[in-house]
């Protein structure tokens, strides 16, 4: 595979800051006729997307019962629903533009498909002459705070768009899984099984309807592809932008120095999925799964399995119109939830409110799911393997392992790198409950996580190579990095595996794309490249001289969505190269100025006073488990 590297090639340059200048630079000359979304399908569908207001009418409740099941109030909060109003993205999306001039098309691609496809981003749709300012968001029409509605590309992944997903293209052009490189639906009419036709396209899903009384009144026809993790992998697989050139913004370079030539793998979620044993094929009857009833053999766990569980509810309704208890084990919940519960917050508590968007209990209900699916995602457990009490003329020692299991099907964590991690917080306490010793302390006031020497903290940390020290850097001048279109090198990842975690596979019989980098899980059994899901660390704990007992340790593995380095980062690029407020950097854009988000800031700036605002607490840490152990054994 061809690299583009040609625009980023670091060669006689003495330090990362000039590195960097230089990529700017040269991308500036080398990208403008660049197109990074050349595949899939393009802006300018005949049948337009209908908005998720429409959707609404039926499959929206206004009551506390069926606001825990409708996929319109359950979809309402998610972060997949508010993907073009998440002020973390827009900060970044300045960041990636200013590193390569025009790659910002490839990010609203999946950030605002509805906006992307009626042709508000770089490509106008209808023939015209590519617009730069699209890259910036700035052609997007609407606004943050406007709810649904067919002019309002705010909308995030809405209802019709994912409904009209096919897993290949009109002419039977193949399924890609990864960047947004999607196939939609674009046809004139719809038939139904029956015979039944309707206007414009079919809202495709995972059912096939056999009663009278839960037939939908549109288009309908069954679809696979919507049971199957591949329509996950279009945005959760994320590599480095291959432009119609057939070239790639950067290959992998290995630790050293070695260009693979593979795309650089930005995110794996759905690979890592792929490689794990939940992917694995096995036998099931259906005869429980309506409204098939007959013998498949299917994956093993789909993503839509964890991050959209059926619901149990007694009253279970896909729609208004539907009987209660219709669907009860049988409706996926639409909140498509991770593990983000920061940023739905900010949103509610920017842009909610019956002036603003007017679903505040969507967003309680998506920050509570989180919570659930972090605190499902992994096993926690310690033991003291040597403990010494403390006297009052002498200290004390306890010494412990922490087991971390991984029970999610991909990495933990995983996704978005930039900012996010997972860390094992261990405190050593007294009697009374107070903190004699610790590892990896977080201080909530400043958001500053102290890395200690036993610190265990999972991450991914990708940088640039710089071939004048031989090594992936991810800081300057003690200035963590992170740019996303940039980076070509995995400093680090040490993040659990999931499950029958293999890394090498036939498309990458190295493994490169999701090996563990600078840390090693053993294999399962020796020679069967399976990586175990579990992580051990081992603690050792003075414990100062007369500290009054039972002594206890207290073990919690906590997860963050944006650290404080990556916030700063993100102000700081804005700051350092000028990056324009808003309104001024899409004056003249539709509805353009907005008298909410950044407005006379930049985005980075605004970003910042979010994380800085004691509203929304600095990007406050989850705790995922917590346990707590005695430091002796009870005298039996």
């Amino acid at each position: 595979m061809q690299s583009v590297e040609r625009w980023v090639s670091p060669v006689g340059l003495r330090s990362l800051a000039v590195v960097v200048l230089a990529l700017v630079s040269l991308a500036a000359a080398s990208v403008t006729a660049l197109d990074f979304t050349p595949h899939g399908t393009q802006p300018g569908l005949l049948s337009d997307l209908n908005d998720a207001s429409t959707c609404s009418s039926c499959h929206r409740g206004y009551d506390a019962t069926t606001a825990r099941f409708l996929p319109h109030n359950t979809w309402g909060g998610s972060m997949m629903a508010n993907a073009a109003r998440d002020p973390l993205f827009w900060a970044a999306l300045d960041v990636a533009n200013n590193d390569i001039p025009g790659v910002g098309d490839y990010c609203i691609r999946c950030h605002t498909p509805r906006g992307w496809l009626r042709g508000h981003s770089t490509k106008p749709g209808n023939g015209g002459a590519p617009n730069p300012q699209g890259a910036l968001g700035c052609l997007l029409e609407g606004s943050y705070d406007h709810d649904a509605g067919k002019l309002n590309d705010y909308g995030g992944v809405d209802c019709h768009f994912c409904h009209r997903l096919m897993p290949s293209g009109p002419q039977s052009q193949p399924l890609f899984v990864e960047n947004a490189n999607f196939w939609v639906d674009d046809a004139q009419e719809c038939l139904t099984p029956d015979g039944s036709g309707y206007g414009g396209p079919c809202r495709r899903g995972p059912y096939t309807y056999t009663e009278g009384n839960l037939t939908p009144p549109h288009g309908w026809v069954y679809s696979s592809y919507h049971e199957s993790s591949a329509i996950c992998g279009n945005c959760h697989n994320v590599t480095s932008p291959q432009t119609d050139a057939g070239t790639y913004a950067q290959t992998l370079r290995l630790n050293n120095g070695t260009d693979t030539g593979i795309p650089f793998p930005i995110e794996r979620t759905y690979a890592e999925w792929n490689q794990s044993l939940f992917a694995d094929a096995i036998f099931r009857d259906g005869l429980t799964e309506v409204p098939q009833g007959t013998p498949a053999v299917v994956r093993a766990e789909q993503c839509q399995q964890c991050h959209m569980r059926d619901s149990q509810d007694p009253a279970a309704k896909a729609c208004q119109q539907n009987p209660p208890g219709s669907r009860t084990g049988n409706l996926p919940i639409h909140d498509l939830v991770g593990g983000n519960t920061w940023i739905p917050a900010i949103i509610k508590g920017q842009y909610g409110g019956q002036s603003g968007l007017g679903r505040d209990g969507d967003y309680d209900q998506a920050v509570a799911a989180a919570r659930l699916m972090l605190e499902s995602s992994a096993q926690v457990g310690a033991t003291v393997t040597a403990y010494t009490a403390p006297t009052p003329g002498s200290a004390g020692s306890v010494s412990a392992n922490v087991d971390i299991v991984n029970l999610s099907g991909h990495k933990l964590p995983t996704g978005y790198a930039e900012g996010r991690r997972m860390w094992i917080n261990v405190q050593v306490r007294d009697g009374n409950a107070n903190v004699v010793a610790e590892s990896a302390a977080y201080n909530p006031a400043t958001a500053v996580l102290t890395q200690d020497a036993q610190a265990k903290v999972y991450e991914a940390l990708q940088g640039i190579w710089d071939p004048g020290s031989s090594t992936c850097k991810t800081e300057e001048a003690g200035r963590k990095l992170f740019h996303f279109v940039l980076n070509n090198c995995v400093a680090k990842d040490n993040r659990i595996p999931p499950l029958g975690f293999r890394a090498k596979t036939t498309a990458d019989p190295n493994g490169y794309e999701t090996q563990p980098v600078g840390y090693t899980y053993p294999e399962t059994s020796p020679g069967s490249g399976v990586l175990v899901n579990r992580d051990r660390t081992p603690y050792t704990f003075a414990i100062p001289a007369g500290t009054q007992g039972p002594i206890s340790l207290r073990v919690s593995l906590r997860y963050q969505t944006s650290s404080k380095e990556y916030i700063e980062f993100l102000r700081d690029e804005a700051v350092e190269h000028g990056f324009a407020a808003e309104n001024t950097l899409c004056s003249g854009g539709p509805d353009r100025p907005f008298d909410v988000g950044p407005q006379s800031q930049s985005r980075g700036e605004y970003m910042y006073s979010l994380w800085n605002n004691p509203a929304y607490g600095k990007s406050p840490p989850e705790d995922i488990q917590v346990v707590t152990i005695p430091a002796a054994r009870p005298a039996r």
